[in-house]
């Protein structure tokens, strides 16, 4: 008989639901939809929402969302975009003219149209069988009447509480109850919030009876009716941004209107016995198929936890996004077939070598030369080096170090977001797996009249011409967001994902190789010391990389960080549990067994099921 992996939590077995994400509030709204009768989609959609209230700093209704569904009436998984595009107002000549060369990262000017509300209303539309009401009362509740604040939401209201006061009134008074910081444990209400959900629950009753009616009469009410009209009104107000200037923002009404989420096909490679399924290169989505197949032409892996493992998935993953930085983006001249094809990979992987490479090295697929933004050759996107935990702030400890992810807040003060994510299954085999981000409440100031704040996914945008991911109005921004999902014998059988950025799909590695390749359970491939290389061109302003630098938990000994410096790597520590918040659900085919596990890092994240 094996011997049990100690684990910091059980991972979940059953026959009924399983959800996991990265809140247990949204977690517990999930299961409470579950339970029911609702089935996967219902659930995501309800806590979808309430990660919205919940988690803020990580995402809210002016963001965005990828999700892969795979329904137990169509097994085959389709993308749900929930990615809104740029505003028609959003052209390079703008940002020139502002004297501007890179797209900020706060402020009004990156604001794409909010995305996230769109698709999941979609999704309960096409999938659910609940009525919105059902599936939204838990984010009423918890916005109305108030919920307990994650240290998390506290550190970054604490960091960006001058900025606040200063500039971002509206945020002030929202997140700053009485002119103070909130304690973590308060609870804190968001009345407009709340506001912004009754009505729109109200005009949607209004408008019809029928279930699917009336969720075409939310889609209505926010992106043609009250909630576009506010959204225009804001940005017609100067504010300032990380430019030191005031900037209006280029969002109307008339860019609400003129979109709606749709379905895509995903994009997957054949890898032992699964099918992997992703978002399309207009994510970065497929670099985790790549670093499959270029792990595969380098042979059998060495052994987990080893500095020649570290090193050899390390240096496929640089060779992956260097790829994404020259090819990738919302573009239809992305030559997606050629970048998976399995000759391609194997010559990829043939670069591998003994030593760590601190140059991007993209792939030229089909002979097709590939080009580099012009910025990443220049002296402002390198980053530091080997910065070590001692030298990160008490914010970097609590929620992710500066290139642990779409970091909180550097040490400057400057802000970013992170990401939440959603797994579900459910008896039937419905299946998804979903990414929710942006919309952070630091990035962007609060919209009065909405309680909300808007996305700025625009500053992923290159204003350099001729690139796959060059601003274009219409166009969607090259994102970071990357849901998973995997089949084996055309049965979807894994959902899976992660916050992070950059990083998500080089943490969702480590979950399959410790899963697929390792033969570890979920829970303990989710828990396993993990690390990420920042080797890799950051899509967040400032647009930084760090050449040789190599996040590696703590746990790591210090034998293997030696190994790591003979091979021409920079490591830091990142602290014991810091990177990754992974969260997966499974379920067996031929059984009917589900299975969920969540990643304890951070002290959010939870499964349940039954």
């Amino acid at each position: 008989m094996t011997e049990p992996t100690f684990t910091t939590r059980p991972e979940l077995h059953g026959t009924f639901g399983m959800i996991a994400s990265t809140h247990y509030l949204a977690t517990a709204s999930g299961m409470s939809v579950l339970e029911r009768g609702g089935n996967a989609f219902d659930a995501a959609v309800a806590a979808a929402f309430t990660l919205h209230v919940v988690e803020p700093h990580l995402n809210g209704p002016g963001g965005e969302v990828p999700m892969i569904v795979a329904s137990a009436a169509d097994r085959a998984p389709r993308l749900l975009a929930g990615q809104g595009p740029a505003p028609a107002g959003a052209t390079v000549e703008h940002f020139e003219s502002l004297g501007l060369d890179l797209i900020p990262g706060t402020g009004l000017l990156p604001a794409t149209v909010p995305g996230a509300v769109g698709a999941w209303l979609t999704l309960l539309r096409d999938h659910g069988t609940m009525r919105l009401r059902d599936v939204l009362e838990y984010a009423l509740g918890y916005a109305a009447h108030g919920h307990p604040l994650a240290p998390g939401v506290v550190n970054t209201i604490r960091v960006v509480a001058q900025q606040f006061r200063e500039h971002w009134p509206t945020s002030a008074a929202q997140w700053l109850p009485d002119g103070r910081v909130p304690r973590p444990g308060e609870l804190l209400r968001l009345p407009a919030l709340a506001a912004t959900y009754a009505r729109l629950l109200a005009e949607a009753e209004a408008a019809a009876a029928a279930r699917e009616a009336q969720i075409e009469a939310a889609l209505s009410a926010w992106y043609s009716g009250f909630v576009a009209e506010a959204l225009e009104r804001f940005c017609r107000v100067a504010v300032p941004d990380e430019t030191g200037r005031a900037h209006t923002g280029l969002l109307t009404a008339g860019d609400l209107d003129a979109w709606r989420p749709g379905y895509e096909a995903t994009v997957s490679v054949a890898w032992r016995g699964l099918t992997v399924h992703k978002a399309g290169p207009w994510t970065q989505g497929p670099v985790l198929l790549q670093q499959l197949g270029m792990l595969d032409a380098l042979g059998e892996l060495p052994p987990p936890g080893s500095a020649a493992r570290v090193h050899r998935v390390t240096e496929v993953a640089k060779l992956a996004f260097a790829d994404r930085e020259a090819w990738y983006g919302d573009h239809p001249d992305v030559p997606i077939g050629r970048l998976l094809d399995p000759g391609y990979l194997r010559d990829r992987a043939a670069l591998v070598g003994d030593q760590a490479c601190a140059r991007l090295r993209p792939g030229a697929p089909a002979g097709r030369p590939p080009r580099l933004p012009a910025f990443l050759a220049s002296p402002r996107s390198v980053a530091r080096t080997g910065e070590s935990l001692d030298a990160m702030t008490s914010v970097e400890r609590a929620g992710g170090s500066r290139r642990g992810g779409e970091s909180l807040v550097a040490a400057d003060g400057t802000t970013r977001g992170d990401t939440c994510h959603i797994d579900v299954v459910d008896r039937w085999g419905n299946m998804i797996s979903a990414t929710p981000s942006g919309g952070w409440l630091q990035s962007s100031p609060t919209v009065p009249d909405l309680g909300f704040c808007l996305g700025t996914r625009g500053q992923m945008f290159w204003l350099e011409r001729g690139l796959p991911n060059t601003l274009a109005p219409g166009k969607r921004p090259r994102s970071t967001l990357s849901p998973s999902l995997a089949c084996r014998g055309g049965e979807p059988v894994l959902a899976f994902g992660t916050p992070g950025g950059d990083q998500q799909d080089q943490w969702q590695m480590l979950l399959l190789l410790g899963w697929a390749v390792d033969g570890l359970g979920l829970q303990a491939a989710i828990e396993a010391p993990a690390w990420h290389s920042n080797a890799v061109p950051s899509s967040f302003a400032p647009r930084q990389r760090d050449p040789l630098g190599l996040a590696l938990e703590s746990r790591f000994s210090p034998v293997v960080l030696d190994e790591l410096r003979k091979l021409g790597h920079e490591p830091s520590c990142a602290g014991a549990w810091m990177l990754g918040r992974l969260s997966a659900v499974y379920r067996d085919p031929d059984t009917g067994v589900l299975r969920a596990a969540a990643n304890p890092r951070g002290m959010q994240g939870y499964a349940a099921g039954r």
